[in-house]
């Protein structure tokens, strides 16, 4: 189960807690393009909101939920904290920007896409950020801090955020010592602004907002017809159908644009799955909506090396398996067949991980097919 970090502030966290649901907004901007192949949208904006579409569609029933409450001194807030623990029982859904939106007037902003939670182990104190990134009495190795945390702070405000095993593990045992382990066995909560902790609460609230599936597959046909480039729509679509596409795999982890620095490398795709053996399976995926081209495997090797560093030494007895999904191309042309020989040589070098696997997509009426090339 993957945990999620969703951003909240000090008024809208208390409607999260009061109708159990977190979402991400989007602004201004009201979506034309779902279940449609068309929209009036810049091309820039609409991939902003797949791209928000696709942090919520990595979430999946039975996954956690710890909230954020951000730091605002005019409100209050003197110090960031993470709460929790919330469970996931909903897939994603739209509540689209306009005047039916449910709560907006309440929230002051537009959430347009939301999942429905509910209580798992709620404790009433928050962690501050300060214990819980910069704190380092108990750290012994740079791979042990909340990398995906540190790395959002620095690199600007995404609203949902996913969290490795490790790191979960981490901030869940920082938030129940901070209790003391003793969290609030109730089922209505709301939030006490003044000592900044959650409460329990004797009202219960409904959540009754409109809950409309999210469907990205026809815009993402369209531009595939018109010779358009759709990378982030495919990354939403295999993050959604992720179970089904990977259907031998026990994933435990799934996430997307997962920072492997503080520069601008992120892997399109990351999950971890549990193994028969007990052994764990990671394996990074480079998206392309493109045919395959030689160059693409150098990506492929920045993203092992920070694993290496990073990753597997939070998860003992792991194999990396790299993988790279494209267009379906000519097994024939020179482009492929000079990938393949780069294949063959970050294979032949890279002898401490799994031999790299290539996959291509088909875009059918309805759906996309995916196959393995190698």
């Amino acid at each position: 189960m993957t945990t999620h970090v969703f951003i909240v502030d000090i008024n809208t966290f208390k409607y999260h807690l009061e109708y159990m649901f977190a979402g991400t907004g989007a602004r201004d901007c009201t979506i034309d393009f779902n279940n449609n192949e068309n929209t009036n949208m810049h091309y820039a904006t609409e991939n902003n909101l797949v791209s928000l579409i696709a942090d919520i569609k990595r979430i999946k029933i039975g996954d956690f939920v710890i909230f954020y409450l951000q730091q605002n001194i005019q409100e209050g807030v003197k110090e960031g904290k993470f709460f929790g623990i919330f469970k996931i029982i909903s897939s994603a859904f739209l509540d689209n920007n306009d005047d039916e939106q449910f709560l907006k007037v309440q929230l002051r902003k537009s959430l347009t896409f939301r999942i429905k939670i509910e209580p798992w182990q709620v404790y009433p104190k928050g962690i501050s950020e300060w214990e819980a990134l910069d704190e380092i009495k108990n750290i012994y190795s740079p791979y042990q801090m909340l990398w995906s945390l540190i790395y959002r702070k620095l690199k600007g405000n995404r609203g949902n955020t996913m969290i490795t095993i490790y790191e979960s593990d981490r901030l869940i045992k920082l938030i129940r010592d901070k209790n003391f382990r003793n969290y609030l066995e109730h089922e209505n909560f709301t939030f006490d602004k003044e000592r900044q902790e959650i409460i329990e609460s004797n009202e219960k609230h409904l959540y009754s907002g409109r809950e409309i599936s999210i469907n990205i597959f026809p815009r993402l046909r369209k531009k595939y017809q018109k010779e358009q480039q759709f990378e982030t729509h495919l990354q939403a679509y295999i993050l959604e159908n992720i179970n089904e596409i990977f259907k031998d795999y026990n994933i435990e982890f799934l996430g997307n644009e997962v920072s492997c620095g503080v520069g601008m490398q992120r892997i399109d795709i990351l999950f971890s799955a549990l193994c028969n053996d007990g052994a764990h399976l990671i394996v990074p995926i480079e998206l392309k909506s493109t045919e395959v081209y030689p160059d693409i495997i150098y990506q492929i090797q920045r993203y092992i090396d920070w694993l290496e560093q990073y990753y597997i030494p939070n998860c003992p007895n792991s194999n990396i398996l790299p993988i790279i999904i494209c267009r379906s191309c000519d097994k024939n042309s020179l482009n492929f067949l000079n990938f393949k020989n780069k294949v063959q040589e970050f294979n032949d070098k890279n002898l401490n991980i799994l031999n790299l696997q290539y996959f291509e997509f088909n875009v059918l009426i309805d759906k996309l097919t995916f196959e393995r090339i190698f």
